[in-house]
């Protein structure tokens, strides 16, 4: 069934009013049970059709369907035929090219967003007002301001409904079972750390109207791949205190930076170096954390294994303590899956889930540091990019050089 008629669109308040006007106020959304199959299933809405919707969030909620009641009730796009298509291939049985209206009309449980970063506020937003949680896939948004204008507009603590950024490479065995050892400080106080994603694009994959552009990128690798690892290691490691950086456009013909490079203080005093590049053929993502008593390092390029994590232990150290560390246990790798897998009990539940809140804002913070420190040759201090900052409400912090050009690639973009 398709809702592709071009019509007014529905306000979002309407589409909150209509909601609540069909449950009691006892009534449940959902059913807590140790038995799966008495929940009620949680209905999803994918928006946005293209690439990472077809190659992770579909698959992801399909394999997660299988074995627990989940339902993918819509998919939106404003290419009609786009997402008639999707639908079409997925067996969904609505589509529709009006957010809006497809939240007033199926009222979704959690909405997926697979589109440009340049829309993600607004969707964001939309969704949690009629009454969705929402995972929205990175980068957030394009600034601090907007994704501090989500947060607000997320639900009670303890309730929700949150948005959660889709940061997977937190999620699986490996990153799990090395949190657990640096928070027990098992292999001593963290000392050192590189921090590397080091990948190749060339002229074609910037060809995308909406890439290289701050208005609906966000921001260059720092923004677009690097973030991915550089929230891994915030994960890992925990809050940072200073930053300084470089940035550099030394191939491309975009407004943002195709690579930088930082030097991070930790507060618990580790210091790491972070890479963030489109300009290297041999393309790898890589984590190296040196501690008192081990290295642990993580080397891969869009997704890890357990495999893919090894630990040397340093002299003095027991063959026994060196075996129990390199017990990942049962291999998870990092995936959509394993991230969505922990938000559907997190939504079920009414928790906060992980990515969300101040938990997804600091990787956003990290990298709007980066740039300013980068494009300001100043030191920069968690906390300080606030309100009446111009690196809060833009990354680019309107500098001479790195503010937008007048011809704005983006113009037309679709979601």
């Amino acid at each position: 069934m398709t809702h592709l008629a071009a019509e007014p669109r529905f306000p979002v308040e309407k589409a909150l009013a209509v909601q609540w006007a069909h449950l009691s106020p006892s009534e449940e959304v959902f059913v807590t049970t140790s038995n799966p199959s008495r929940r009620k299933p949680v209905r999803v809405a994918i928006v946005g059709t293209g690439a990472i919707a077809r190659g992770s969030h579909l698959p992801a909620l399909t394999a997660l369907a299988a074995g627990q009641p989940l339902e993918i009730i819509a998919a939106v796009d404003v290419d009609a035929a786009s997402v008639e298509a999707f639908c079409a291939e997925a067996g969904i049985a609505h589509a529709y090219t009006d957010l809006d209206r497809m939240l007033a009309e199926q009222r979704p449980d959690l909405v997926t967003l697979a589109t440009p970063p340049r829309f993600h506020r607004d969707q964001t937003v939309a969704a949690l007002r009629a009454g969705a949680w929402v995972w929205c896939e990175k980068p957030p948004c394009p600034s601090l301001e907007d994704f501090d204008a989500i947060e607000a507009a997320e639900g009670p603590s303890g309730q929700g409904p949150y948005a959660a950024i889709v940061f997977q490479h937190r999620f699986g065995s490996g990153a799990r079972h090395v949190r657990a050892l640096l928070a027990g400080h098992a292999m001593g106080r963290p000392l050192v750390a590189h921090c590397q994603t080091t990948w190749y694009r060339d002229e074609a994959y910037y060809a995308v109207p909406w890439r290289g552009t701050w208005s609906s990128e966000g921001g260059g690798p720092s923004m677009g791949h690097g973030i991915h690892q550089m929230d891994l290691l915030l994960d890992l490691l925990g809050p940072w205190a200073e930053i300084r950086a470089m940035a550099g456009r030394l191939v491309h013909d975009v407004e943002t930076e195709d690579v930088s490079t930082a030097l991070i203080r930790f507060e618990n005093g580790a210091m790491a170096t972070v890479v963030n590049s489109v300009l290297s053929p041999d393309e790898v993502s890589r984590i190296r954390i040196d501690c008192e008593r081990a290295t642990v390092e993580l080397t891969h390029l869009y997704g890890h294994r357990n495999t893919d994590w090894r630990i040397t232990p340093a002299p003095g150290v027991t063959s026994e303590e060196a075996d129990a560390w390199r017990d990942f246990g049962a291999d998870v790798p990092s995936s959509h899956e394993a991230q969505l897998t922990g938000l559907l009990g997190d939504l079920r539940a009414g928790r906060r889930p992980r990515s969300s809140g101040p938990d997804g804002r600091k990787s956003l913070e990290l990298v709007a540091a980066l740039y300013k420190a980068a494009f300001t040759g100043s030191t920069v201090r968690a906390g300080e990019i606030g309100p009446g900052d111009p690196f809060y409400g833009a990354l680019h912090g309107d500098v001479p050089d790195w503010a937008p050009r007048n011809v704005d690639r983006a113009e037309g973009v679709v979601a």
